[in-house]
């Protein structure tokens, strides 16, 4: 999460990008033409055929390493709605089984005519690679890839936030709570944070579930999650990423959820109007209430529904270029 050097290959020379594989360094101007485009396209994204020629004749492949429901459905929808044609990537049935690696996969559906590679995988910087050994006119999306970025989950939590609060970020604190140490989320979320100008990030959870202070070098930084809720604009719920944990990180589930979880109470602390997000998929009971998640100030189902159109502003980018 600290800055790192830019990946370049994301993005041509008149500015527009080539592939979206991380949200850190992305230019400010990039990043907030997304959100633009994404706003726009909103309700397309909900329904109707006006785009269905926009990306007609192209191609997006879906290449799942990992299993993934709202963000593979989200993805696909957004296809669906400009026109493209889609391929869903089973690994589970492919050559992938049998040792084939998955550049040679990725050159393989090249020589199919695919065009833009949507692409979710296990391991830090596998998208970048596969963008590496790319054809210069094939498009690559990190769908997410293991615990480093995870960049249209943060366009569309960005986008999310903008719509209840505004566009000056630097008004804004909003505060990360969770399982920070394996979230891809995480880090993409402030990474555009950061760029946007937010005035206060806060950074919360237990410190086995915290990165190494240099990656988190100008957040404020705490355990107290109710010493840290005073003046909270956004409350950014993190899933526990039990998946990629081992085992002693927390001590258990219940106690978890009464160091960590977001209720009535807690949420009271906050500013009045303070506002709920969570990536999903979440865990009910361990990182947030029901009446939390189902009340007036979450705006989780805003996200799901925001997700379709972020996705379809970052093809329209990618491919009609």
């Amino acid at each position: 999460m600290t800055a790192s050097a830019f990946d370049d290959r994301q993005l041509r020379s008149d500015g527009s990008l080539r592939h979206l594989l991380s949200l850190e360094g992305l230019p400010r101007a990039a990043l907030e033409r997304l959100l633009d485009a994404a706003q726009a396209l909103r309700p397309a994204a909900l329904g109707g055929t006006a785009l269905r020629r926009r990306l007609a004749g192209r191609s997006v492949c879906n290449l799942f390493f990992e299993a993934s429901t709202r963000t593979r459905s989200a993805f696909h929808f957004a296809a669906t709605r400009l026109g493209a044609d889609v391929l869903s990537f089973d690994v589970s049935t492919s050559s992938a089984g049998k040792g084939e690696t998955p550049v040679d996969t990725l050159r393989t559906l090249e020589a199919m005519g695919v065009d833009c590679f949507v692409v979710r995988a296990r391991e830090d910087g596998a998208v970048a690679a596969l963008a590496a050994a790319a054809k210069p006119q094939t498009a690559l999306i990190n769908a997410g890839d293991g615990r480093h970025q995870h960049p249209t989950q943060g366009l569309l939590d960005m986008l999310t936030l903008r719509q209840a609060k505004g566009d000056d970020f630097s008004r804004l604190t909003a505060l990360i709570i969770g399982d920070v140490r394996h979230s891809r989320v995480a880090r993409s979320d402030i990474a555009a944070l950061r760029t946007l100008g937010c005035r206060d990030i806060r950074i919360c959870g237990p410190a086995s579930l915290l990165p190494d202070a240099l990656e988190l070098q100008g957040c404020t930084v705490g355990h107290d999650f109710d010493a840290m809720l005073d003046g909270v604009d956004a409350l950014m719920m993190l899933r526990l990423q039990r998946e990629r944990m081992v085992e002693g990180l927390v001590p258990s589930l219940e106690q978890y959820f009464v160091d960590y979880g977001l209720d009535e109470h807690r949420l009271a602390r906050a500013r009045p109007d303070a506002v709920v997000l969570h990536p999903g998929p979440m865990n009910r009971g361990v990182e947030i209430a029901d009446t939390v998640a189902d009340g007036s100030q979450s705006l989780i189902l805003a996200q799901v529904s925001n997700g379709v159109a972020v996705r379809m502003a970052v093809m329209l980018e990618l491919l009609e270029r």
